[in-house]
């Protein structure tokens, strides 16, 4: 049934399009941003993202918002520029520190920036938050604990293909914080499943006392935080 499902372009459609009445993100990603964007700009960027359950997705549906949408899989930018309208500007394209400087272009000021590629995260956000967004989203990895760890940067970054369960990637939350300190930015909330952190220029939260674990993460995997730390600490890491 899901090999049906996911070579039907129509039953894949059909059902998104159902989801989008109440599309989220992966917990109250959408109610945050909300909040966190009130008296901003009216647009955000996001990558990667999935058609309908992305962090943006309540601001994709109002039509007061321009967006841009970017991720790797054909599939899934096929499927998303049949939900949306031309005001939401959706782009194929695995991205690397050689080719971001088109997101600096696509509009004046960015309202929201959101990255979640599961990889290279630290280093897309260093590149681009000299473009001084409202409101940053940004997953962060809870397997690293609060030491301020990053992956390093790796231009074919797969996580699947670093781990066997997908666990080496991306930056702590200590690591995101210290980044966007270094800019202005504080820690403004966490996500209730402990995924994305969020940054404003007003934000003050401490990131060590913020911090939460994966709660899908510990759920699926039956496996606490500090032993999904020990299944990878041998792999390489930079100290930021």
């Amino acid at each position: 049934m899901r090999r049906i499902f996911k070579e039907s372009t129509t039953l894949r459609r059909l059902y998104y399009r159902l989801k989008m009445a109440r599309a989220k993100g992966q917990s109250d990603e959408g109610r945050i941003i909300a909040d966190l964007a009130k008296d901003a700009p009216r647009t955000f960027v996001e990558f990667g993202f999935h058609p309908v359950e992305f962090n943006c997705a309540e601001l994709a549906r109002d039509s007061d918002w321009r967006g841009l949408l970017i991720d790797g899989n054909k599939r899934q930018v096929e499927d998303a520029r049949s939900l949306f309208s031309d005001r939401i500007k959706i782009v194929e394209e695995f991205l690397t520190l050689s080719n971001l400087d088109f997101i600096k272009a696509m509009f004046p000021k960015i309202g929201v920036l959101s990255i979640d590629v599961d990889g290279n995260d630290y280093w897309f956000l260093k590149h681009l938050i000299d473009t001084e967004p409202t409101v940053i989203c940004v997953e962060y990895n809870s397997t690293f604990g609060t030491d301020t760890i990053t992956v390093p940067y790796d231009a074919t970054f797969e996580r699947n293909k670093k781990h066997p369960r997908g666990w080496y990637h991306g930056a702590s939350l200590t690591a995101l914080s210290k980044l966007c300190a270094f800019h202005g930015y504080g820690l403004a909330a966490v996500s209730s499943a402990g995924i994305n952190a969020f940054f404003t220029k007003t934000g003050c939260l401490d990131p060590e006392t913020a911090w939460k674990p994966n709660l899908f993460r510990e759920e699926f995997s039956n496996i606490v935080p500090d032993e999904q730390w020990n299944s990878v600490k041998h792999l390489p890491f930079e100290r930021v």
